[in-house]
């Protein structure tokens, strides 16, 4: 039995619906449902009834309510009163995809840099964060989650998205015409799906709705080939090779740029925390965000682009 478990348990208690409670979980409705079964194995007793329409606690789930709260609770408070004792303590960090390749250099002598081996999704990394499981995050952040979460974020670094298109024509292709899929997977795509919402609606470039997962991998490459216009890579895909029939284009008239935020909490104490925080995101510079640059309204890295 986890922490982590009994945390998944109380919320699906208060709100009795996996999809409402794994979305303020910021984890995908199958995880959610994977780890109560993981639960009720691990306690030998049967927490929820569910069937295809509705969702209730067992007498055993609503007698065990409490006591799970109370060690949350706890749990909560040892982690507010050990803030701070000690900074020989590692860093922890998270990431999505990316993080700069000299990180380890950059942060030498500075602080033993745990990384945490978990990859998730921007927002979930952010609320990771905000809740103390981990010290910083290298994510996608918007001004909105930061000041919900009371997050800060520092620009360590930038991505320009380029279309894949079939054909061989590889010239340059106007953001208008160009295709961005949104996944119906909220809880695992939310925040591609808000970049690529925005970019729709900037630049006039078509939204193609998809349920299959498909905004990065091989089955990104078969909507490519499907839909035969350019599609907007997404920057989980930014390091796979484009197959040999496919092309990949620059994107003009905006160039689409994803932010990588340094993520820490409002506030934050440790000074080993604060000097890793310094050290990758000190003389970042402009990432190429100037001139044609596209950044979503509620990036707030918008005031780093120049003229």
């Amino acid at each position: 039995m986890e922490l982590r478990q009994l945390r998944y348990f109380v919320i699906l208690a208060e709100e009795l619906n996996f999809g409402r409670a794994a979305e303020r979980l910021h984890i995908a409705g199958p995880s959610l449902s994977q780890q109560i079964k993981a639960l009720e194995r691990d306690l030998k007793v049967r927490l929820f009834d569910r069937d295809r329409r509705s969702v209730a606690l067992t007498d055993a789930g609503a007698t065990l309510l409490p006591g799970a709260r109370a060690l949350l609770d706890q749990a909560d408070t040892l982690r507010r009163s050990a803030t701070g004792l000690s900074d020989s303590e590692p860093v922890r960090l998270g990431y999505v995809n990316w993080r700069p390749a000299d990180l380890a250099e950059r942060t030498a002598g500075i602080a033993q840099l745990r990384m945490d081996t978990w990859v998730m999704p921007s927002h979930a990394q952010a609320a990771r964060v905000a809740e103390g499981s981990l010290d910083v995050a290298i994510c996608w952040a918007q001004s909105t989650d930061l000041t919900t979460h009371d997050l800060d974020a520092r620009l360590i670094g930038a991505d320009r998205l380029y279309a894949v298109c079939t054909g061989s024509d590889v010239s340059p292709v106007k953001a208008k015409d160009t295709l961005v899929l949104v996944d119906a997977d909220t809880a695992s795509w939310s925040s591609w799906n808000r970049y690529g919402e925005q970019f729709g609606h900037d630049t006039g470039a078509r939204v193609v709705h998809i349920d299959d997962g498909g905004i990065t991998g091989p089955t990104f490459f078969e909507h490519v080939r499907r839909l035969r216009r350019p599609v907007l890579n997404s920057p989980k895909g930014q390091t796979t090779p484009v197959p040999a029939d496919l092309v990949a284009r620059p994107v003009i008239h905006p160039e689409p740029y994803w932010t990588w935020s340094l993520v820490s909490r409002r506030g934050e104490g440790r000074a080993t925390v604060l000097a890793v925080i310094d050290a990758l995101a000190r003389d970042v510079g402009p990432l190429g965000l100037e001139g044609d640059a596209w950044l979503p309204a509620d990036d707030p890295h918008r005031a780093s682009r120049r003229p």
